[in-house]
């Protein structure tokens, strides 16, 4: 193995789920009968550059299919965000009607579509097919490739030289770091912004987000290992934010390196103290994670035994990686949680990768009233819990898993 970024092939460990299957490759009922492909699951830490990043056993074609079933607009609060990150854009860099945005990972336009509103043009890159439509149907331009080098010339050369580029949730997700990072070096005006969100590595050990890993992130980042990754690629990092979302993210502000206008905030160096006095430098904070996602994964199975033991009936909210990943390494299978809802139509009907749960709408769950229902994706608890407040009114509970067990 070989480092993404560095090419170093010194490593410390960092977390081993054993196998699974992808964590978006949804099984249709007619495919229940077959095998299906399970892949080593395996992080480490690059102990050269600190880059922490998955050991890579397919192509990210495997991974994003032209099925993909992740669709960001099923989820009101994500929509708030980003409706609120294209004002706060739009007024901090003057974005207006000669302006050109490029969101790269579009999905289904659940960002650009508040761009286009405000009579910005605008571009998405996305890569799958399904999203990719959804997108369209928005009436959104959308190119449907991988982002890189080559897509970023292929662009700038017919006028897309981008004032703002936006990625949400995709530096994690690219196999090839350093060819991506270029491309926005490549694709960004000389005084243009991109705009970088992800999960961070900080809070993931932390709180014990062990659930966050799937094979479609390829990297797990800090702004340590960002900032020297952005530089080698041409980009200066000069402004970081923290937001609530993924359990706690970074945002981070980038300008093409030969721009001298955009002086590097106070934030970064701030950011950076931060992590430095977390001992990320360090290889105990890395090698210590195992045994916190043991632990989380323990106390979850140790749960959902004694909901069975007790007669309880134990369903689930949110068909999401994060849960697939949580199944998966605790072997959980329909026995345990008897179903799980979730608001996207591409998902219901269709069974969890691994575990085979099947996935259904919401009507099963007020048919059934089960006395306990798991919120998968933690991140949006606050949300799923209003939305679905009437479990109370049949004695029903709530309960999650990470960081630590919690009934509510």
């Amino acid at each position: 193995m070989k480092c993404r970024h560095c090419g170093h092939q010194d490593f410390w460990p960092f977390l081993d789920l054993g196998t699974a299957p992808p964590s978006n490759s949804y099984v249709a009922e007619e495919a229940l009968s077959k095998p299906e492909l399970w892949y080593p699951l395996v992080i480490r830490t690059c102990a050269h550059c600190l880059l922490t990043q998955t050991e890579d056993f397919a192509s990210r074609e495997t991974f994003f299919s032209e099925s993909y079933a992740y669709f960001s607009s099923f989820s009101t609060s994500w929509l708030n965000h980003a409706k609120d990150y294209v004002e706060t854009m739009a007024a901090r860099f003057g974005l207006g009607p000669e302006s050109r945005v490029v969101e790269i990972a579009a999905n289904d336009g659940y960002l650009l579509q508040f761009v286009k509103a405000r009579g910005i043009q605008c571009l998405g890159v996305e890569p799958t097919t399904s999203t990719a439509e959804a997108a369209r149907a928005k009436g959104i331009e959308v190119v449907e490739d991988f982002f890189g080098v080559g897509l970023a010339d292929d662009l700038a050369a017919k006028g897309w030289q981008a004032d703002l580029m936006a990625a949400n949730n995709v530096l994690a997700h690219v196999p090839d770091i350093n060819d991506f990072v270029s491309g926005f070096a490549r694709l960004l005006k000389p005084e243009g912004v991109a705009t970088f969100e992800f999960p961070h590595l900080l809070n993931m050990v932390g709180e014990s987000q062990f659930d966050t890993a799937y094979h479609e992130h390829y990297s797990y980042l800090s702004l340590i290992a960002v900032e020297r990754i952005f530089a080698q690629n041409g980009l200066t990092v000069f402004d970081v934010e923290t937001t609530p979302w993924h359990g706690g993210s970074l945002r981070v502000f980038a300008s093409r390196a030969d721009a001298k206008t955009r002086p590097v905030q106070a934030s970064v160096a701030r950011m950076r103290e931060t992590e430095e006095k977390a001992g990320m430098r360090a290889k105990a904070f890395y090698e210590g994670f195992q045994a916190a996602a043991e632990r989380v994964r323990n106390d979850f199975v140790e749960y959902l035994i004694d909901c069975r033991r007790k007669g309880l009936k134990v369903a689930a909210y949110g068909a999401a990686a994060k849960g697939n990943t949580l199944l998966n390494f605790g072997g959980i299978k329909p026995d345990l949680i008897s179903f799980v809802v979730d608001k996207n139509p591409a998902k219901q009907g269709q069974y969890l990768p691994g575990s085979r749960i099947p996935v259904v709408d919401e009507a099963r769950l007020k048919a059934e009233q089960p006395d306990r229902v798991v919120i998968l994706p933690w991140n949006i608890e606050t949300e799923i819990r209003a939305q679905l407040s009437y479990i109370t009114a049949w004695g029903g509970k709530f309960a999650t898993a990470v960081p630590r067990l919690r009934e509510m």
